[in-house]
């Protein structure tokens, strides 16, 4: 996944491909549930931005919509080649015309990228007059090194929030962050980029497993 000239998913393609399965259970069928309700139906191409092993793209297709996807990792697109068509490429300069797409997604990858405002605007770019863009990413305000989960149902937040450098600091050593690290864009600054963009903003969703939300998603349509 990514943007920049390291691709962070090669060396854990197999790893990611197995941890972000049907394997993954609850989780999962909340991330796809909510690309449904916000992507919704429709037809012709759905670019999946970042979309690594391709775990996505089956929601996309019960939608009606075409998925197309972009990455960085090669490793990981070598596991999404059955799902949908791929290439290589920085989700910050997306290998498409300006107007060309009618649709577009970016799921869990927020925090992949150094620059995802880089990567709205670029989605932006691409995007048809009228066409939506759907994000749905961690939850920016209770997911991050900044956060402590050991202790659910207490979630512990700390001033690391402020923090948008590249970390590997996390309460899970398990997980996808002590791996890859990961970037951490504030709730405004995610929000502003995607008006810099000159996106509108039509609906927002928080979603979590317990009263705090882990997931933050949004639909925004190019006027």
């Amino acid at each position: 996944m990514g943007t920049g000239t390291t691709a962070a998913y090669d060396a854990h393609a197999d790893w990611y491909n197995d941890f972000m399965s049907p394997a993954a259970g609850e989780y999962l069928r909340r991330v796809h549930a909510t690309i449904a309700e916000l992507l919704g139906p429709g037809d012709g191409i759905c670019l999946d931005v970042c979309c690594g092993t391709g775990a996505h793209a089956p929601a996309v297709a019960d939608l009606g919509w075409t998925p197309v996807g972009v990455d960085l990792s090669a490793g990981q697109l070598r596991h999404a080649l059955h799902r949908l068509p791929v290439a290589v490429a920085d989700a910050a300069a997306l290998p498409f015309a300006d107007a060309s797409l009618p649709a577009a997604v970016c799921v869990l990858a927020s925090t992949d990228v150094p620059d995802y405002g880089a990567v709205i605007a670029d989605i932006a770019r691409v995007l048809q007059p009228g066409g939506r863009f759907v994000h749905l990413g961690v939850h920016p305000c209770f997911i991050g090194a900044f956060a402590d989960w050991s202790g659910q149902p207490r979630v512990v937040v700390d001033e690391r929030y402020a923090d948008r450098e590249h970390t590997f600091e996390t309460w899970n050593p398990d997980g996808v962050r002590a791996r890859v690290g990961g970037w951490h864009i504030p709730l405004a600054d995610l929000l502003n980029a995607v008006m810099t963009a000159g996106l509108h903003l039509d609906r927002v969703t928080e979603t979590g497993g317990n009263a705090v939300p882990d997931l933050f998603a949004f639909t925004a349509t190019k006027p």
